[in-house]
């Protein structure tokens, strides 16, 4: 699996998690994590976003067909190894990532929280982490 993470902080625990159990799958051919401009921190919590885009491995096979409904031909049909929903299945099953959120047609969406004590100090911050997965390739929302 090709892993892009240049346009990540490398901030979010639970996005570490799933970037590993993404390897875990073997479906998922190209990978891209992205800080998502939602991110911001205050003085008692501290709110990380970030988006995962996934690009499936995909089979190719030849298909015959004919044109005008006489002259024999073939055609070559990629189909995808795994869909959104079928990767949401698999990561249900793991341990360490559990089900999403929210999920529809065109996104996985995970929501982690965690109260955070930093050492020496009496007060401790909130640490909210959303990631949103994405399939490469689709339709932006807004267009659609």
């Amino acid at each position: 699996m090709e892993v892009d993470t240049s346009g990540w902080s490398g901030d979010g625990e639970f996005t570490k998690r799933l970037i590993d159990a993404l390897r875990s799958v073997g479906t998922v051919s190209v990978l891209t994590v992205e800080d998502a401009p939602a991110s911001r921190a205050d003085a008692g919590f501290s709110f990380i976003s970030n988006e995962l885009f996934v690009l499936f491995e995909c089979t190719e096979r030849i298909v015959r067909t004919r044109r005008l409904g006489f002259i024999p031909g073939s055609t070559v049909l990629r189909e995808k190894a795994m869909a959104l929903d079928g990767l949401e299945a698999s990561l249900a099953l793991l341990a360490d990532v559990g089900h999403s959120d929210y999920s529809d047609e065109g996104m996985l969406q995970y929501l982690r929280t965690e109260h955070v004590i930093p050492p020496y100090q009496t007060r401790g911050y909130k640490l909210i982490e959303l990631v949103r997965v994405y399939e490469t390739g689709t339709v932006p929302r807004r267009e659609a």
